[in-house]
């Protein structure tokens, strides 16, 4: 396919092959089967001609992803504990960017597991790769501004060039990658055939692991400075009619993992320049710069200047290559740093997240394909069958904004917020009100994308 559409399944029956996950392409069997197609099962004795049995925990662990990103993203401010870590640690919100980039290296691994042509398989992965990163930066880049502003549009002098699904795009190209150059084409029968054919694999992540810390504590951050409003201390992109300060920080140091002077910063400064980062980053929560802390707030006295700087979220080209690499390698990474850090995708918090992905989708795959129980899971099955959609609309903004550029004399007054208004006045409370419209928000979503797969609707890239 050329761009992003929606295709129409030929009889709309998903389970027969016809509806692929996300980032497949129209002729790849990415799914997960419980026995080879030509082999014989249980069910299914040798002779008798069948059609391969989905795995549906897939779909499941793919729709939950999609819900909790929603659920942090939009209750996340109501209820801090929620919310991403400040700076060092983890809460539930910090397993959600992981558990992205674990399913694409999973579905990069079925993908590419068979390519005779290993050329176009990679220009294969490039396409899609490169779509991907494009539908990114029109969503995230800082043209679409979301829910309570009705506005749209962005200098380019400050578009930000690498959000969440650009760097899903670079990771799930270095993954495809690796699964079609580096994978030996042997048969499997033993562990010595199984270490055979992994093997370039895991050498490679690990040397990327070893290369990512040792940049990470070795590379020298010198002193840098940013451009800072001086009439307004929240936003950092300048507007017309404000003065333009510049403010320098001291650093002048190798190994830092603090906000100001870490490699990770630096080296996102070095590549993308200061303009094209994000301008709101995780740290204006911590202690030192929020009075409201763990939440955000006004500047508290004396605040470090570094609390107005710019920093992207989800890490450096690095982090980032390393953590889809060896998310998709399922290597025995034993390298480790000694503090976990989400927005420093330090390697112990891939290890920690991605180990948690994996067990979690072999639980789901106990649950809902071996003991065959999946009625409790059906909600989260259907959003994951359409989880792309799902996400542009929902969790990138874009339908609750076009809901609410329906208004009644005021912009206040449209049906989302007033939704949320009421649900508050009912619950007799800010927070557990947002919570309950976040909860009636995710249902509307998995509804939705029931519809879509009773109707044989599915976007793809």
């Amino acid at each position: 396919m050329d761009a992003a559409v929606v295709a129409i399944a030929g009889d709309g029956d998903a389970d027969a092959g016809h509806r692929r996950p996300l980032l497949a392409s129209a002729d790849d069997d990415d799914e997960i089967r419980p026995y080879p197609a030509s082999s014989p099962s249980p069910q299914h004795p040798a002779g008798a001609e069948r059609k391969p049995r989905r795995v549906a925990s897939l779909d499941v662990f793919r729709g939950l992803t999609v819900a909790m990103m929603i659920l942090v993203d939009d209750a996340g401010g109501a209820w801090p504990g929620m919310n991403h870590s400040p700076w060092l640690g983890v809460t539930v919100a910090d397993f959600v960017m992981p558990a992205f980039l674990f399913i694409i290296g999973v579905s990069a691994a079925l993908v590419f597991k068979k390519t005779p042509n290993k050329t176009v398989a990679t220009k294969k992965a490039a396409i899609r790769a490169i779509k991907l990163f494009i539908l990114g930066v029109i969503l995230q880049g800082g043209y679409i501004h979301g829910r309570h502003n009705l506005t749209y549009g962005i200098d380019l002098d400050h578009i930000r060039w690498l959000g969440v699904l650009q760097r899903i795009a670079i990771g799930y190209f270095l993954a495809a990658i690796s699964e079609i150059w580096l994978v030996n084409n042997i048969s499997v029968d033993s562990a010595i055939s199984f270490v055979k054919k992994y093997f370039m694999e895991w050498i490679v992540a690990v040397m990327i692991s070893a290369l990512y810390v040792g940049l990470l504590l070795g590379l020298y951050v010198s002193n840098w400075e940013f451009k800072v409003q001086t009439s307004n201390s929240i936003l950092t992109i300048p507007t017309p009619g404000n003065e333009i300060g510049m403010k320098m920080i001291q650093c002048g140091v190798r190994g830092s993992l603090g906000p100001p002077c870490n490699a990770v910063g630096f080296v996102d400064r070095v590549l993308l320049g200061e303009n094209h980062l994000y301008k709101n980053p995780v740290y204006k929560r911590t202690k030192e710069c929020s009075v409201n802390s763990p939440d955000y707030g006004p500047l508290p006295p004396n605040a470090p200047d570094w609390c107005l700087a710019p920093f992207d979220p989800e890490g450096s080209f690095t982090s980032n290559a390393i953590m889809a690499t060896s998310f998709h390698c399922v290597n025995s990474l034993r390298i480790s740093t000694s503090v976990i850090s989400k927005p420093l995708y330090t390697v112990s918090y891939m290890l920690l997240t991605g180990g948690v992905s994996g067990f979690l989708l072999l639980l789901l795959y106990y649950i809902v394909d071996v003991i065959n129980i999946k009625k409790p899971f059906i909600l989260f099955q259907w959003m994951g069958m359409n989880a792309l959609i799902v996400y542009v609309l929902a969790a990138c903004e874009i339908f609750p904004t076009l809901v609410q550029g329906f208004y009644w004399r005021s912009p206040e007054n449209n049906l989302v917020d007033l939704t949320e208004s009421l649900l508050q006045t009912i619950f007799h409370s800010k927070r557990w009100g947002t919570l309950a419209f976040v909860v009636l928000e995710i249902i509307f979503w998995c509804l939705a994308a029931c519809f879509l797969h009773m109707k044989g609707i599915y976007l793809k890239l």
